[in-house]
């Protein structure tokens, strides 16, 4: 397994930028629109870690891992199977590839096929 992007989702995106910079030597890029306006940096996995703040007024701070699948359709189905809710269902961002959210175990997870 490997996770394909990181979302970070806080109330003060300048200062999470700061502190992982500060503790790992990445920097961020820009904010980027087709990631809700997330700050980005690389993963060492090759995947990226994007920090943002909420997109609507009830948007809750959360850190969510989007794991990598190879068919983004057969994998919420298997969620599904296993008791996952969607909460997003699959969604392409142009550039990035598709991602999917659902809810398990009081938690957010993530989908994302390149």
């Amino acid at each position: 397994m490997r996770i394909q992007y990181l979302e970070i989702v806080t109330n003060d995106v300048d200062a999470v930028c700061a502190a992982y910079a500060a503790a790992s030597g990445v920097e961020f890029c820009g904010p980027d629109a087709g990631l809700g306006n997330a700050r980005t940096a690389a993963l060492a996995s090759g995947g990226l870690v994007g920090v943002r703040a909420p997109l609507r007024e009830t948007e809750e701070p959360v850190v969510r891992p989007y794991w990598l699948v190879e068919d983004i359709e057969a994998a919420v189905a298997a969620v599904v199977e296993a008791g996952g809710q969607i909460a997003v269902p699959p969604t392409e961002i142009p550039g990035h590839g598709s991602f999917a959210i659902y809810l398990r175990g009081g938690n957010d997870h993530g989908l994302w096929q390149l």
